[in-house]
């Protein structure tokens, strides 16, 4: 593969640089936004980007956001310590792939590269979907039902997002706590719960027909009928 990384401490870059040319990959480096922006937008072929957020001259999220603007496509994984919900959330909006928060295991990030690599291009990726008449745009993050755009704050959008990636399928809670908020345990509150009931409301506000069903003693299924 050919890598670009957009990292401006040069201990990390280094040892992120040793461990991916050990694998037989080339790494071409960048120490601050600019410089990244001019690499990755001069029409070279990366295989996959590897940014920091907190860069010199240009941050991070304004260099993907850059790039995705000017038609570059190439998958790109955040590498940075801001590690908040909301952090992630403006990461991934921005058109990132993926985020990895610093401390980091090396092992880790190599094998989210590859799975990145193996990604098809974005233009073949499935950016809107469907069901019925409620349809979800995951390019300009715009929800609708009916022609009617309904607003949707993040978590409701990955909510939404999730259950519409499984149309009929029961959907548990256990896998809206890992799939949507990244929780691999039970944080012992209805915040699922509540999040549905807040994202049902508005979806189904004005429609006869119910999109999100509770399965008793199951989970949630959308209704893509």
């Amino acid at each position: 593969m050919k890598l670009l990384l957009v990292e401006d401490d040069q201990e990390t870059a280094d040892y992120i640089c040793q461990g991916l040319e050990e694998h037989g990959h080339r790494v071409e480096r960048a120490a601050d936004g600019h410089a990244g922006l001019m690499l990755a937008g001069d029409g070279t072929a990366y295989d996959v980007l590897i940014i920091d957020r907190m860069l010199p001259k240009l941050d991070g999220v304004t260099l993907l956001k850059t790039l995705r603007a000017s038609g570059v496509k190439t998958p790109a994984i955040f590498l940075t310590a801001m590690g908040s919900i909301d952090d992630r959330v403006r990461g991934l909006e921005s058109g990132g792939d993926d985020y990895l928060v610093k401390p980091f295991a090396f092992a880790e990030l190599y094998a989210r590269v590859v799975s990145l690599a193996r990604r098809p291009p974005l233009a073949a990726a499935e950016t809107v979907l469907q069901a019925g008449d409620l349809t979800l745009d995951l390019i300009s993050r715009t929800a609708t039902r009916g022609g009617q755009r309904i607003e949707l704050q993040p978590t409701e959008f990955r909510l939404l997002e999730y259950l519409m990636r499984r149309p009929g399928k029961i959907v548990t809670r256990t896998m809206l706590l890992e799939g949507v908020w990244e929780f691999h345990f039970d944080p012992k509150t209805n915040i699922v719960e509540t999040q549905v009931s807040r994202l049902r409301s508005k979806i189904d506000r004005g429609f006869t027909k119910e999109r999100i069903r509770t399965v008793r003693g199951a989970g949630y299924m959308l209704d893509a009928e």
